[in-house]
This record gives C-alpha cells, structure tokens and sequence, in this order.
C-alpha cells in the first residue's frame, strides 16, 4: 500500500508541475561575452546546455509522471482485470497483483533514465515547431502518443500482457493520460529550467546546475553518442549559410510541415493499435 502512496504523490507532483510551470516560455541563453559568429567553444557550451535541459527534464518527466504513474496503471489493470488474472506472470515476468518496492524501483528507474532522457533529447530537437505555453506541451505529448507509445511503450498491441490484465479501454485511457502528461511535464520543466540555467563556465557555482550530466557517465555508449553528436553540432556550426537557414521562418515552416506529415503517416498504425487493444482484455 504504501508503495501506492508515494507512486501517488510523485504523480501528484508531477501534475503540479505542469499546471505550475506549463505556460512558461523556453529561454535560450544570453549571448554576453560570445563572440559573433560565436566560435566552437561557445556552440559547445550551448550544446552542453542544451544537453543538461533534455536530460534534467526528460528524467525529470519520468521520475514523476511516466514512472510512478505507469506502476499505478498497472495497479489499477490488476485490480480490474479479476481473479483469474492474479498470479498470472507478464511480458516482463512480473506477477499480476504483486507490488514490490524493488520491481517498483526498477521500472521507475529504468523508465526514467531511458525513456524519459530520450523524450527531453526529442523535445529539445522539435521544440521551436510546436505551438507555444501550454498548448506546445499538449501537442508534444500528442506526438509522444501518436509516434511511440503504440510501437514502443506503452501502448504496444503485441503485448500478451493485454490478454491478462484490462479491460483493455481502461488500459487505453490510464496509459494514454500517463503519456501525454508526461509530455506535459517535459515541456513544463524544460521551460522552468531554461530560465535558471546559465552556460556553462568554469565558476563552480555555474557549474552545479550541470550535475543531470552525471547520469550519463554510467552509461558509456550513451556518453560517446552525446560526445559525437557534439562534434557534428560544433562543425555544423562553421557552415554559416546552413545555420542562416535553419534559423529562418521558413525552416521552421519546414519543420512544422514534416511533424504533421509524419503524424499522419503514423496515425493509421495508432488507430489500428488501439482498436487491438481496446477489445482485448479479460
């Protein structure tokens, strides 16, 4: 029960992050004492904000909302899916009705440092094409519905779990919310921490706000993938005319176009998933 309770209040807290901090505008940083065009070390510092921001918010999102509130997800398919289903072992070899503090540790964890690292480092790549306040995070968690949750998690219909557990309408409606909050709460803490987040300096104090970076130590191939992907941003960075354009209106024209073309791509697999699942359950 207890276990219940906190998954419950980090849920909680989580939902207040949204309403508290969903309205507020992503700040990018001062240019103060860089040079113009700015030279590789300011890109790089840029970058290592920009990195710090997807980390803090993304991890952030899945300690309060995607982690707890899927345990509470599952809770709930449990206690709804009858006796038949209890006992009953899952995809991932839990057993249905059976709450641990380590199983529960690890999914939240886990939930956290992957999936919800990987949605902050989306958001920090498509943020400027989505709508701004609070409608820009509706929309991020709408894309996070539309695009992964049916053909990653949670939402996958070829998962055997929905045979044991539902009905399979509940499990479409709690595990839906839990993924577009989750955006929600991406957005809201990115734009929060955006405002208090200065570049990075060799000042201590500048410094402390980094320490979401320490997550990625590790985790090594993680490490040099951020490292690599640093290294193409500081060389891109030299190509003036190329920067010029991806900062101009009709690239985010451009970017707005392709997010709404591969939604609709998308959309008919997601129906289809959640028509499967919908006349699943027990």
């Amino acid at each position: 029960m207890i276990i219940v309770v906190i998954c419950g209040l980090l849920a909680v807290l989580g939902l207040v992050g949204v309403a508290r901090w969903g309205g507020t505008d992503f700040h990018a940083p001062p240019s103060d004492g860089e040079a113009s065009p700015p030279t590789a070390g300011d890109v790089a510092r840029r970058y290592l904000r920009s990195v710090t921001l997807a980390i803090g918010s993304g991890v952030g999102a899945g300690l309060l909302v995607s982690g707890p509130g899927g345990r509470l997800a599952m809770r709930l398919l449990a206690a709804t899916a009858g006796d038949a289903a209890q006992g009953r072992e899952t995809e991932a070899e839990e057993i249905v009705g059976r709450i641990t503090a380590s199983g529960t540790i690890s999914f939240v964890l886990f939930t956290a440092l992957f999936f919800g690292a990987a949605t902050g480092a989306l958001y920090l790549v498509i943020r400027r094409w989505l709508p701004a306040g609070r409608l820009g995070g509706l929309a991020f968690g709408m894309l996070l519905l539309v695009l992964a949750a049916t053909r990653i998690d949670p939402l996958r219909s070829d998962n055997p779990d929905f045979d044991i557990v539902g009905p399979g309408w509940v499990a479409l409606v709690v595990f839906g919310a839990v993924v577009i909050f989750h955006g929600m709460l991406v957005a809201a803490i990115a734009g929060r921490y955006s405002l208090v987040l200065q570049l990075p300096s060799w000042n201590v104090r500048s410094m402390a706000p980094y320490a979401p970076l320490l997550l990625m130590l590790p985790v090594f191939p993680v490490f040099v993938l951020v490292a690599a992907v640093g290294a193409v941003v500081v060389l891109v960075s030299r190509l003036r005319p190329l920067v010029d354009f991806l900062r101009s209106a009709a690239a985010r024209t451009a970017g707005r176009v392709g997010l709404a073309v591969i939604s609709l791509v998308a959309l008919p697999g997601t129906v289809a998933a959640i028509a499967d699942i919908a006349g699943r359950g027990p």
